[in-house]
């Protein structure tokens, strides 16, 4: 079998609400479609993250055509040396693993369809039957929090995730509110992305550890390291990395300083889906806990990601997902998270996923007459 065409497809698939954090305001997710098609006639899917240019990207993976094409797919690792040492895109590491996390994507599926196997096998195996996944909720007044996580209960949620960094006192009093609607069982998570100072970082999670954080990201900025391991010292709640593991040299350094509980990383950041797997099991031999990361995501990227994550020892409780708020997907069935917290062992090889060729060619036409959802609005560059 030989990869015989590399094709790409930019879609636009609108969130039911804008999310807002202190770095995004964004009003859904953009993605490159990697579609390659064996000499053999099977096709492969993948999902590169879109980074603030899409075009960038899709340019990235076309120009990885090369590399690509004539090549057996099985040789996945070879092929991502190529990519990033041979073809130089190591000099642009994060643009690089943005584009190849999708092309790697769509050479796992390939060999899972080559070979009649889903991607976990190929992979180690499973260790669990079950992922449990998060409810990522919408900032706003207390009253609004505390009405989607009542909601959100109902539906069989553990785990609430709301993003801080903006507003202190609002956040406090939202955070307040989600601890009295989902009762001492549920699991808070806030996210500042970087927002805080080691020492306001310090003040900040004592006082929303009133109502039990069970970890917080990146309070303080990744650069440089010292940062998070010097706010381990310094505060009782459990804190996720997730800014300061851009590239494979972070991740490791993240490790090594053990600079954080758990790590928040996904292909994306690593650019492969074995590299993903590697560090996270360097993370468990650590005594490291990993949550897999969204950074906005449609259906191939979550079930190949599902795929890895059912092979991990060290996984959270309430991985990240961005399902539940899609208006909508560019795969044939909806994901089991679009309605809940839960995706068991799935059924089918490869990603064992379907694309739909509707879909994709509904939310590209949408991409051709709006462009990218940018990660950013005009009004955040007013002085």
């Amino acid at each position: 079998m030989k990869i015989a065409h590399l094709d790409t497809h930019i879609v636009s698939v609108p969130y039911r609400h804008r999310e807002n954090s202190a770095r995004v305001r964004r009003d859904g997710v953009t993605a490159v479609l990697v579609q390659l098609t064996s000499d053999d006639g099977l096709v492969g899917w993948g999902e590169c993250c879109p980074g603030p240019n899409i075009e960038s990207i899709d340019a990235i993976v076309r120009a990885a055509a090369p590399i690509l094409l004539g090549r057996d797919p099985w040789n996945n690792e070879k092929l991502a040396q190529h990519f990033f040492h041979t073809a130089h895109w190591d000099l642009r590491e994060m643009s690089g693993n943005f584009a190849y996390a999708g092309i790697d994507m769509a050479l796992r599926d390939l060999q899972g369809k080559a070979c009649g196997q889903p991607l976990y096998r190929l992979m180690g195996g499973r260790v669990r039957k079950e992922i449990d996944y998060f409810c990522y909720l919408a900032a706003g007044d207390p009253d609004s929090v505390a009405t989607q996580a009542a909601t959100a209960r109902a539906q069989g949620y553990r785990v609430y995730y709301l993003k801080v960094g903006v507003n202190f006192p609002s956040e406090l009093d939202q955070v307040a509110a989600l601890r009295e609607a989902i009762g001492p069982e549920g699991k808070i998570r806030i996210d500042a992305n970087g927002a805080w100072s080691v020492a306001e970082a310090v003040r900040h999670l004592d006082a929303f550890d009133r109502y039990t954080i069970d970890f917080a990201e990146q309070p303080v900025s990744q650069d440089p390291v010292r940062n998070m391991a010097e706010l381990r010292q310094k505060t009782r709640v459990p804190l996720a990395a997730n800014e300061g593991l851009w590239r494979r040299g972070d991740v490791w350094e993240v490790i090594r300083h053990r600079a954080a509980d758990i790590l928040c990383f996904s292909p994306y950041w690593v650019g492969t889906l074995s590299e993903f797997q590697r560090f996270a099991y360097a993370a468990a031999n650590e005594g490291l806990q990993v949550c897999r990361h969204t950074h906005g995501e449609l259906g191939l990227m979550a079930a190949a990601s599902h795929q890895v994550c059912l092979t991990l020892p060290n996984l959270v409780q309430g991985n990240q997902q961005t399902a539940a708020i899609m208006e909508g997907d560019i795969l044939t069935e909806k994901l089991p998270i679009a309605d809940g917290p839960r995706w068991g062992v799935p059924e089918g090889v490869g990603l064992g996923v379907d694309v739909d060729m509707a879909q994709v060619e509904k939310y590209a036409a949408l991409y051709r007459e709006h462009g990218q959802f940018l990660p950013y609005r005009p009004e955040m560059f007013e002085e």
